[in-house]
Order: C-alpha cells, then sequence, then structure tokens
C-alpha cells in the first residue's frame, strides 16, 4: 500500500468521529480559494489510491470464500468439476465487474467530505503546499515507484522461507475441511465393519 493511499484509509476511519464532532462545534471559517485549490489538487493526485482502495474493499471477502468453494469443489464428480469451477470464476466475476465501479464511485464521491474535510481541518495553508510540494518532489516520486519492487522483494523472501511449509499446511487444511464436508453428506464411514463371510461347509468325518 502506497503513501498515498496510507493517507485515505487513516482519514477514512477517522472521518465520521470528526465529522460528528465538528457537528457539535461551532462551524469553522470556510476556506479561503487557495487552500480549496490545494485540496482538489492534493486529492485529484491520491485519486488512483482511491481507486486501489474500493478495489481492495470489494476483493478482501472473496479470500476466505474461495478457501471454501475450493474445498467444497473437491466434493464434485471429477467429471462435473471443471464446469463447476468455471461456473464459480464468473460468478466472482461478475460480483467483481458490478461492485468495484460501484464501490469506486461512491469513494470518489465521499472523498471531499472525508479527506478533503480532515485536511482543511488539519493542515494549515502553508502546510498543504509543503505536503503538496513533497508529493510533487522527484524524490517522492522515485520513492512511490520503488515501492512495489520493495514490496516483491520482501514477499518473495518470506514466500522462500515459509512457503514450503504454508503450502503443506493449506494442504491439510483443505483435506480435513473436504472430511468435515464429506461427512456432513451423510457418507459412510471407511471404517464400516463388513459383512461376515458365508459359513463353509463342515469337513467330512474321517473314517
Amino acid at each position: 500500500m502506497n503513501q498515498a493511499l496510507k493517507l485515505l484509509a487513516a482519514a477514512g476511519l477517522l472521518a465520521a468521529s470528526t465529522l460528528c464532532m465538528a457537528q457539535a462545534s461551532a462551524p469553522a471559517a470556510p476556506a479561503s480559494p487557495a487552500k480549496k485549490a490545494l485540496i482538489e489538487k492534493l486529492l485529484a493526485i491520491q485519486q488512483s489510491g482511491v481507486e486501489m482502495l474500493a478495489r481492495e474493499m470489494v476483493q478482501r471477502p472473496l479470500g476466505p470464500l474461495m478457501q471454501q468453494a475450493s474445498a467444497a469443489l473437491q466434493q464434485v464428480p471429477a467429471d462435473k468439476r471443471e464446469a463447476t469451477a468455471k461456473a464459480l470464476d464468473a460468478e466472482v466475476k461478475k460480483f467483481l465487474d458490478e461492485s468495484v465501479p460501484q464501490v469506486k464511485a461512491s469513494a470518489s464521491k465521499a472523498v471531499p467530505g472525508t479527506v478533503g474535510a480532515l485536511l482543511d481541518e488539519r493542515f494549515t495553508e502553508d502546510e498543504l503546499r509543503q505536503v503538496l510540494a513533497w508529493m510533487e518532489s522527484p524524490v517522492s516520486k522515485k520513492f512511490g515507484s520503488a515501492q512495489p519492487d520493495m514490496q516483491k522483494a520482501l514477499i518473495e523472501k518470506i514466500m522462500a522461507d515459509t512457503g514450503p511449509a504454508l503450502e503443506a499446511r493449506f494442504k491439510t487444511l483443505q483435506q480435513d475441511m473436504s472430511k468435515t464436508f464429506a461427512a456432513t453428506q451423510g457418507q459412510p464411514a471407511a471404517s464400516a465393519a463388513k459383512p461376515a463371510p458365508a459359513a463353509s461347509k463342515p469337513a467330512p468325518a474321517k473314517k
């Protein structure tokens, strides 16, 4: 998550309580045209962060759901498994196609009254100029462009250290979930007693 996205996330969490407090206090003096222009420019720079945050909010609950679906999919007959998986993928895609644009639009609409209001309340005009100068500076842009590579390097190192063990645990989890799912379907236990073999004829008596 880049610097702009962190600022947006933090501002979003604080927005509700801040606005409630503002309603109880005396109305603040309106921002000057120059300060409004600085805030609008800062919000425009963070627009990509707003869209990333909106997509992350939509995608976050899909992880656990897809894990459950993956475990349940193992119980589907093999000849229907591929078609079922494609159908599930289509449903997820439909959910994303419908939800992401809606949440993005809502986020963009909410930014001026939440993030913009906090910037107006917490920062002076001079401080906003300093923030804007930093965000537009070459070193800030260089740092931002390096963040994906830093994140990638960190993830690769973590996966190299923990990947095999994590994958083994995940497979065990899938197997355990599959067993639990199978038990709910009333499948007979593997250890069920087998019928006793038919009794053999008695051996003829010795003469």
